[in-house]
């Protein structure tokens, strides 16, 4: 099942040497430098790659051309440095530096190849226009544990009798000008997102099997759907939350507002008879202070009954917005449901006819497994079509890649093919010099420790007797 893949982007540090310097990576800061290790023995498996285009000129120098690029195309020097400038609202603005070369880091699979990260640059390049210069896949990179890993850490593996847990990833350095125009590329949110979905299809994903036989572009699409759906009923739930918590302090302003009346309604009690006593008094002394008391006791009436209103009104508006908010909710949940429903029944439809595929075609089965098999090892679209459509012998060189032990074997001349299982004649079997290559890859891994073993042993014995 494929896994999220992320690509961090940022301004590269321009030297001679590039980026592939060994150096602790900002994605691995939680980890302590002191424990970060490259094992020499796997170093055979890094891969780098420099664009043809670029040359043999270091970044200095090509960070040197741009730079006069940009004079020529725009009239005016790139500004390199964080400058400031003043806003309408009078407030000081930071405008950050131009960084033409920028350095992207990927987290990759032990499985992934240099060809897998040269077409994500070339992707990147047709949609945003940003041009990579340099590839470097660190495969040697990670840290030791303590111990055993635990049950479902399917990564670490034992080297020299220690276990290790590598740290798989890649470096791609971009040209983020836009030479026509001598501006850099404004890639936003958006893009940034797009990018890294890009990264997790092309970096991450199951390979080798058939998007028209098996249906797995369908499937894979759906769940992305079931989860953005999931994800905005979460949100309207976080809405529904907080709108609820808008009534909750409305109930209790209620409250606030209800005990002021209360007491506003005792002190209009005490008005009504401060005014009986003082209209008692005032056939006595006069009507002057009298008058000013029913004055005070009217306003304080009309006080009341706007308070009242506007209590009213509130309660109104809240059971307005709570009556808007369950229709929302309750026509995404229909919508959710209806796309879940047509989701399901595509799925059994799909799975109904890969069912009907493998009765009529006993093999066919084996041939996706055996694809699925030559991809992982890493043979090319024509060497499996030689392998299984024209049931060819193939003769090759150079490493292919076991997933069981998580590293790449070399070969030299050897001859693969695919033939029929001699325990069971619906069953197929890739072969490396008629060897089954399950076979041949455990004596190639058995080899490979006997020789760390013996290697790790021989500074033991030359140290000699102390006395």
């Amino acid at each position: 099942m494929a896994t999220k893949s992320s690509i961090h982007i940022k301004p590269c540090k321009v030297t001679s040497s590039g980026p592939h310097n060994r150096r602790t990576p900002e994605y691995m800061r939680n980890i302590g430098e002191s424990r970060i290790y490259v094992v020499p023995e796997l170093s055979s498996d890094n891969e780098q790659w420099i664009n043809p285009d670029f040359g043999n000129q270091d970044l200095q120098t090509h960070y040197d051309n741009i730079k006069r690029m940009v004079k020529e195309k725009t009239g005016r020097a790139m500004q390199e440095k964080e400058r400031e400038r003043k806003g309408k609202n009078g407030k000081i603005i930071k405008v950050a530096g131009c960084s033409p070369i920028r350095e992207g880091v990927l987290l990759i699979r032990p499985g992934t190849t240099l060809a897998d990260v040269r077409e994500f640059g070339k992707e990147c390049q047709r949609r945003w226009g940003i041009t990579p210069l340099q590839i470097f896949l660190h495969k040697d990179e990670g840290h030791w544990l303590g111990g055993k890993p635990d049950a479902e850490d399917k990564e670490s593996f034992q080297v020299g009798g220690k276990w290790f847990k590598p740290n798989y990833h890649a470096h791609i350095v971009f040209d983020w000008m836009n030479h026509e125009t001598g501006k850099s590329r404004k890639l936003n949110d958006e893009d940034m997102t797009a990018m890294q979905t890009l990264a997790s299809d092309i970096l991450m994903m199951e390979r080798g099997q058939s998007k028209n036989v098996t249906g797995r572009e369908h499937l894979e699409r759906n769940d992305f759907i079931i989860e953005k759906q999931k994800a905005e009923l979460q949100r309207i739930d976080a809405a529904k939350r907080h709108k609820e918590q808008q009534v909750e302090l409305a109930e209790q302003e209620l409250k606030q507002v209800k005990s002021e009346i209360r007491t506003d309604k005792l002190k209009s009690v005490a008005t009504d008879a401060a005014t009986a006593i003082a209209s008692g008094v005032g056939s006595l002394f006069g009507s002057g202070k009298l008058k000013e008391l029913e004055h005070s006791n009217v306003e304080l009436h009309q006080e009341i009954a706007k308070r009242n209103k506007s209590i009213d009104d509130l309660k109104v508006q809240m059971q307005q917005m709570q009556e808007q908010h369950g229709k929302q909710i309750r026509n995404l949940q229909g919508i959710h449901n209806q796309e879940l429903e047509a989701k399901d029944k595509e799925i059994s439809r799909l799975n109904t006819i890969l069912e009907k595929a493998f009765n009529w075609f006993p093999l066919l089965k084996e041939m996706l497994r055996m694809e699925r098999l030559c991809y992982a090892i890493g043979f090319t679209k024509d060497m499996i079509n030689s392998l299984l459509t024209k049931k060819e012998a193939i003769r090759c060189n150079g490493k292919i890649y076991s997933e069981e032990h998580r590293r790449k074997f070399d070969i030299k001349n050897d001859i693969f093919k695919v033939e029929k299982s001699s325990v069971d004649e619906n069953k197929l079997v890739l072969t490396i010099n008629r060897q089954p290559i399950g076979e041949w890859f455990k004596e190639q891994w058995e080899k490979l420790r006997q020789g760390l073993r013996q290697s790790a042993e021989e500074p033991r014995k030359s140290r000699g007797f102390k006395l």
